[in-house]
This record gives C-alpha cells, structure tokens and sequence, in this order.
C-alpha cells in the first residue's frame, strides 16, 4: 500500500456500444469502490434501459453516469490519464500493468482517468493520444480479448487493493479451539475406539495413540467444528434407531 491514497480515479467508456455492457462495466466498478462513470458518445444514447438489470443493483453509478461528446471532454479536469489498450498504436508512451497504474493513481492527489475503448475496436490512435500513458493487461498473445466488463474489474480491483477492502470471508473465522476441547474430542475417541481393539496389539497402542492425536490436531479446529465431530461420535455410540 502506498503512503498516498489520492481520489478514486474516474472509468470512461468511449463509445460503448451495448447497454448490458455499460451495466456490467457499472457493477464492476461498485464491486470495488469505484462509482464515477462517464460516457462518451454512447452509441445507443443514455439512459439505456438495457443498462439496469445488467449491473445488478450498481443503480448508483448508473444514475450519476455523465455523458460527453468527446474523450478530450470527459478527461478534461484529469491531469492522469490512463488509456487501456492491448497495442501501441504507433504512440510512444509509458506502458504500466493495472498494478503499476494503481500505485501511480493512489501517488497522487489531483483526479486520476482510466479510459476505456468501444468492445469492438478500441480506441483510437488519436484517443491513446490524449493520454499521459497506456495501460496493457498481460495476457494470452494468441488470445488477446477481454469483454469490456472484464477489462473493466480487471484496473478496479488492482486499484481496490491499496484501499483495504475486507474480504467476504474474514470475519466468518472463528478462533482455534482451546486445548482441554481438543483433549476431550481425542479422549471421546479414544473412549469409542478402545472397546473395539483398534489399540491392538498392546505393543502398538501408544503410537496408535499417538498418531491418531497427530491426526486430530492437525486441521485446527475451532470449537464449533470440536463440538460438531463429538456430536457425531455421541450419534454413533448410541444404538441404531435410539434417540435418546
């Protein structure tokens, strides 16, 4: 993460050519905190009602969207602008990977463009131009071809990252169990297996012990996963059909 976290940079889709398009780019924006879109030259006009179900709730972007005849309007009050294409297009440039154009975002305090060309074709020579650098994903030479949205989510969460989202999953963990439940879910098995014999012979049942002791402490249980297992070894030491 950089010492800098300038403004979040704006998206712009020059000439996008479907609505659903401009939906899903909008969701992939929000999915990591970016909210300013800005249009130039839609070629279905705007609004679009094609756009609405496409982005999945992203309404927000959608309904702040600001439209423009040219790039050169919409990237007017960006000192950094970022064209994002897989050639040169005969401009000699900086190239930077979405990671570079990231940190070069968040090193910076004045507004920051990411933009992006129609899904067919592009931007333009004279578009790659207008910017300060170009942008290129590493990707399959023999294969070279990203849908807009993906392009998209792609420079959004390489630009998310420096700004700590938390992930879905962290704070569904819970803690490692202490050890006196780990020592009762060993002795509970202990206790079923040793009616059984499976400690037999005699001279191997210290390693069996020992090994089976290995075995369930490896994984790191937490305690609900501890009191699930010794739920499931009560269940099976009572006789079939009992519910007692």
């Amino acid at each position: 993460m950089t010492d800098t976290v300038g403004p979040p940079p704006a998206i712009v889709l020059v000439r996008p050519q479907l609505g659903e398009n401009i939906g899903k780019a909008a969701r992939a924006m929000l999915n990591f905190g970016l909210t300013e879109l800005r249009l130039v030259a839609p070629r279905d006009g705007w609004p679009n009602p094609s756009a609405g179900p496409a982005a999945a709730g992203a309404d927000t972007v959608l309904e702040s969207a600001r439209v423009f005849d040219t790039l050169a309007e919409a990237v007017g009050d960006c000192p950094h602008v970022y064209a994002t294409t897989v050639r040169k297009r005969g401009v000699t440039k900086p190239v930077v990977s979405p990671e570079q154009a990231a940190a070069g975002i968040h090193g910076v305090t004045a507004r920051s463009a990411i933009v992006f060309g129609p899904e067919r074709s592009g931007l333009e020579t004279d578009e790659v131009a207008l910017a300060r650098s170009i942008l290129t994903v590493p990707i399959n030479p023999d294969f070279a071809s990203l849908n807009l949205a993906q392009a998209v989510i792609l420079c959004a969460y390489e630009w998310s990252k420096a700004k700590g989202l938390v992930q879905p999953t962290a704070e569904e963990q819970l803690p490692p169990a202490p050890q006196e439940e780990l020592e009762g879910l060993v002795g509970h098995f202990e206790a079923l297996l040793e009616p059984r014999k499976y400690f037999w012979p005699e001279s191997r049942a210290a390693a069996s012990r020992r090994t089976l002791r290995n075995m369930l402490t490896k994984p790191g249980w937490n305690s609900l996963e501890v009191r699930t297992m010794r739920g499931v070894l009560s269940t099976l030491e009572r006789e079939p059909g009992s519910r007692d």
